[in-house]
């Protein structure tokens, strides 16, 4: 998983180190995508109570929130989710083993997390998308073998493997959708004047319009697109693509899939963490220091 040391980091609010971090985030991604692709859908592990040997545990959850929960319990006690740039998906988590590092003041506080949504479109949109290949090839498998109807698809029984590679995955897409937060403090630094008015009005639309650049999105969807593409081809041992190896439904992954869940998902959620935490910057200051903030530039 990627990382930011922002013990070393000079400046973590930098534009241009940010877009850095998120385009990096794309590669993984994809190449988190590309691994849990070659499983089928598996949607009992997505399903609430579906497991006894979980519910035997006093478990209601489902089996990827289990698998969020302990590894996250894991996370925790090391002190992952201090860092400002991590989130996880289960709450009341164990306090740290270890003491606080001493991060710089970077984000103001808030309590804005996105991973509910995540977690939702996730499952029930990018994953069955994504897996339709591998759930395809188990159907034929299981019917050459006699196994006919409701049998017959979804379901491999990698349960461990693909919950692995999801929690992952998310993992992923939370901290590039929650870098909004850095994206929307460094452009309010840079113009605090700019954002105040519509934030002590407040107006949502507006500071949606100041953080949006349709180029840069028109941008990101391209470079994502070839990515994907280049990633979807199978290479010969000498490193050279196969010509074509990503043509008739034998590619890697949905190319327009990963593109789908950017455009569709992944982008607008950022930007949806983007605007509450600039309708929540002022929070807790005074007048004096809003007022200071709306002259300084």
């Amino acid at each position: 998983m990627l990382s930011q040391n922002f013990m070393l980091e000079k400046d973590p609010l930098s534009l241009e180190r940010i877009r850095q971090i998120l385009v990096r985030l794309e590669d993984t991604i994809i190449f988190d995508l590309i691994e849990r692709a070659q499983f089928a859908h598996n949607p009992r592990i997505y399903i609430r109570g579906s497991f006894q040997e979980l519910r035997d545990m006093e478990f209601d959850g489902s089996w990827l929130e289990w698998f969020l929960k302990e590894i996250e319990t894991f996370h925790a006690r090391a002190r992952r989710y201090t860092s400002p740039d991590e989130y996880p998906f289960t709450s009341n988590l164990p306090v740290p083993v270890l003491l606080p590092l001493a991060f710089p003041k970077i984000l103001q506080p808030n309590t804005i997390n996105a991973n509910p949504s995540i977690l939702s479109f996730y499952t029930r949109s990018i994953v069955p998308r994504i897996t339709r290949r591998a759930t395809l090839a188990l159907a034929a498998i299981k019917r050459s073998n006699g196994i006919i109807g409701d049998e017959e698809y979804e379901d491999d029984g990698n349960y461990g493997s693909a919950a692995t590679i999801d929690v992952e995955v998310l993992q992923a897409i939370s901290k590039r959708v929650h870098y909004g937060k850095f994206v929307s403090e460094s452009k309010f630094l840079e113009n605090p004047a700019v954002f105040i008015p519509h934030i002590l009005t407040p107006n949502p639309t507006a500071l949606e319009a100041l953080v949006t650049k349709p180029e840069v999105e028109r941008k990101l969807l391209q470079r994502l697109r070839k990515k994907a593409a280049t990633y979807a081809q199978e290479f010969s041992a000498d490193g050279e693509a196969i010509v074509n190896s990503h043509l008739n439904g034998s590619a890697k992954i949905d190319v327009d899939g990963v593109v789908e869940l950017y455009e569709s998902y992944i982008i607008p959620l950022t930007k949806e963490v983007e605007v509450d935490y600039l309708l929540h910057r002022l929070d807790g200051l005074s007048q004096d220091e809003i007022n200071d903030l709306a002259t300084a530039c």
